[in-house]
């Protein structure tokens, strides 16, 4: 079952837990039925591609692994880690982060 994602494509997020703990970077892409995201340049994999006529070396390449939503905490400006809310403003929906209480 999806739980409500509150992180969006763009959004510069921290990793709060796992092995990558500490680290920052911009969401690349959400996938909403694993309640994961990748995250640009954070949870690097190493990949063994066999030759081929795009590729005629072959070789090991390196990409970004999912991490789970709930490992990932949205950055504000200022650099410190905020939960997101939501307000209504002119019948129009937007988000807001708690600490600050900005729009994001």
């Amino acid at each position: 079952m999806a739980i409500k994602i509150k992180i969006k494509k763009g959004d510069t997020v921290r990793i709060i837990a796992g092995s990558n703990k500490g680290s920052e970077g911009q969401v690349l892409s959400v996938m909403r039925q694993t309640n994961k995201a990748i995250v640009e340049g954070v949870n690097l994999v190493k990949r063994h591609n066999k030759p081929n006529a795009k590729n005629p070396q072959g070789g090991i390449s390196e990409k970004e692994a999912p991490i789970d939503i709930s490992n990932l905490s949205l950055l504000t400006s200022d650099g410190k880690i905020t939960r997101i809310g939501y307000r209504v403003e002119d019948g129009e929906k937007i988000r807001i982060a708690k600490k600050t209480n900005e729009v994001i």
